[in-house]
């Protein structure tokens, strides 16, 4: 069973920048594309970023695009979010989610799942 555990998140300052990690157990992570999403209170939830088991391709969503940047340790089994210039927007509850697809995109279904961490930005 495929375990996400995501850490980093907390109260940050608009401007500045915060780094999510994955922490990715009971499987070989680099058999698997690895994403983050994000629900704001009210809205749908929506994939900012994925990321193909090799890291040579990535997807980021229109809104977040030039500031946030995917990266993966397979080694490591970790996942990461960095995420510059936040805004009060950037506001929501990011999840880490994996699956075993060598396609990636927010039409695809993914099986694993973390808990969340939330991040919340100061104005």
């Amino acid at each position: 069973q495929v375990q996400l555990e995501e850490t980093g998140g907390g109260l940050v300052q608009a401007g500045n920048s915060v780094r999510l990690s994955c922490a990715v157990s009971g499987h070989t992570f680099s058999s698997y594309a690895g994403g983050w999403f994000r629900q704001a209170p009210g809205k749908e939830r929506e994939l900012v970023s994925a990321i193909t088991w090799s890291g040579s391709n990535i997807y980021y969503a229109d809104s977040v695009r030039g500031r946030f940047a995917i990266s993966r340790d397979n080694d490591k089994n970790t996942l990461f979010l960095q995420i510059n210039s936040l805004k009060p927007e950037d506001t929501a509850v990011y999840y880490c989610v994996a699956t075993a697809t060598l396609r990636i995109g927010p039409q695809i279904e993914w099986d694993h799942w973390g808990r969340g961490t939330q991040v919340t930005v100061s104005s």
